[in-house]
């Protein structure tokens, strides 16, 4: 019995400090996105005719781990039926976070806009059926359009 009683607050623990952590990123990702907001974030391949510079290849990676809680959650839903909200927001905050990579590195080269972002995910596990983590990879051309 003291073991079931343990395990629960330490689920309890870990779901307070995880929900924490999860709220903290989401507030970093805002305010870093309005800071880079002058860098047009575009997925059309044609670049624009009024070109300063020529386009330099810029990427954001980011690596997002699954942790327990998430992982006891989506069990939950899957047996019940739902969506997984634990794993979108997961992905979401990867998606974001790559984006803004990109974008930091295209600022860092002088560039106003990105041109063919994509994006990119690989599932990171150990077994075939269980995911460990994940990689999104945003890349794109990174260009100065004339003023």
């Amino acid at each position: 019995m003291g073991g079931l009683i343990t395990f629960f607050v330490l689920l309890l623990i870990g779901l307070i400090f995880g929900s924490m952590n999860e709220r903290n990123h989401f507030k970093r990702l805002r305010i870093a996105e309005e800071e880079l907001s002058h860098i047009k974030v575009f997925n059309i391949k044609t670049l624009p005719d009024n070109l300063e510079t020529g386009g330099a290849l810029v990427s954001g990676n980011v690596v997002v781990a699954v942790d327990y809680f998430k992982v006891i959650a989506a069990f939950f839903k899957m047996v019940f039926g739902g969506q997984l909200r634990s794993f979108e927001s997961l992905m979401e905050r990867g998606r974001r976070e790559a984006v803004v990579r990109m974008q930091r590195e295209a600022e860092a080269l002088g560039a106003d806009a990105i041109y063919n972002a994509r994006l990119e995910f690989s599932a990171i596990g150990q077994q075939p059926q269980k995911i460990g983590g994940a990689e999104l990879l945003a890349y794109g051309t990174a260009v100065k359009i004339k003023s």
